[in-house]
């Protein structure tokens, strides 16, 4: 049974609008919880936005391996994917989805060979600019950031199984679910799929 679909994009690509489509289109998927060494906002409990672990407790679980991927984003806030949040969703019967960076996305690849990774590409970087600064959310410095991040992310977008063009969203969102329900139904087989 396939049980791990990885999902990334640069920033602004549109992938949490199509992890969101694909949840609400298949039941067999259940998103992944990952873990951080922040603390809870106010309102997010743990086990359910987030595995709120103490930097220490972080640092003790990298140690001993429990993580497939994990980052530190700034000095002592990591976030990452623990192996037994593959197996818990698994053992619910369920198809873990999962969102990670491009980084993150290959170490599933080592681990997990029938790991389906998508990659979701911008039409352009001058697109893809133009929605970072639309969201008006971030300085015209963090919108540099995030494009130089995204130019480093889509020189890996081939190694990935599929490649999703978000030039047209609802055509995007046709694609990616019948691309998807081909492979929870075993129609397709990650690394002998490639779209390019």
């Amino acid at each position: 049974m396939n049980s791990i679909i990885v999902i990334s994009a640069p920033s602004g690509s549109g992938k949490t609008t199509v992890i969101n489509h694909l949840l609400n289109k298949f039941d067999r998927l259940e998103f992944s919880v990952s873990a951080t060494s922040r603390l809870p906002r106010s309102g997010e409990k743990n086990g359910e936005h987030y595995y709120f672990l103490t930097p220490d407790e972080f640092k003790t679980r990298i140690d001993k391996g429990d993580f497939i991927e994990w980052e530190e984003v700034y000095s002592g806030c990591m976030y990452g994917t623990l192996t037994s949040e593959v197996d818990r969703i698994a053992a619910a019967g369920k198809v873990a989805l999962f969102d990670v960076d491009v980084a993150g996305a290959l170490n599933f690849k080592a681990r997990y060979k029938n790991a389906f990774l998508i990659f979701v590409v911008p039409p352009t970087l001058e697109v893809l600019k133009e929605r970072l600064e639309r969201r008006a959310s971030e300085t015209q410095f963090i919108v540099n950031e995030r494009l130089k991040k995204a130019k480093h992310e889509l020189s890996h977008a081939k190694t990935f199984d599929y490649m999703l063009l978000n030039d047209d969203l609802d055509e995007a969102l046709c694609e990616i679910e019948g691309v998807v329900g081909d492979f929870l139904n075993n129609k397709i087989v990650p690394d002998t799929f490639r779209i390019t």
